[in-house]
């Protein structure tokens, strides 16, 4: 449980980071890569923070991002509509670590807050979970 309480403060720093450069808009093409970067990061971290919650507390094993966005939806921790955002934010990401191109930056930049947002829902029911009140 320690583990998990550790990969979820490095997924709220992530989640931070990330979100402080949203908020230089408009953002110049450093701020928009390193924007990009922090999404990179974030994704990873939450994911894998999922993944994690969803062996140690529900006791289910997901090998891949998209399959811990899938158990997280049978499990309550997203939505259908937060789902289907979730599914797409890793095929972005995805896209941003394998290619690089001036247009597929722009685009996926411009997918970013609604992304941020999904990570915020994402974490914040992790975080119930293992932070029950």
């Amino acid at each position: 449980m320690d583990r998990l309480r550790q990969r979820l403060a490095v997924a709220r720093q992530a989640l931070t980071s990330f979100k402080d450069l949203l908020r230089n808009t408009p953002a110049t093409t450093v701020e928009r890569d390193a924007a990009i970067q922090r999404f990179e990061y974030t994704v990873e971290a939450i994911w894998r923070l999922a993944q994690r919650s969803l062996d140690v507390i529900e006791g289910l094993s997901a090998g891949s991002p998209k399959a811990a966005i899938r158990l997280c939806r049978e499990t309550g921790l997203l939505t259908d509509d937060e789902t289907t955002l979730a599914l797409e934010m890793v095929d972005d990401r995805n896209l941003t670590v394998h290619t690089y191109n001036e247009q597929l930056a722009q685009q996926i930049y411009s997918h970013l807050p609604q992304y941020a947002t999904v990570l915020e829902a994402w974490l914040s029911n992790i975080a119930r979970r293992l932070e029950p009140t």
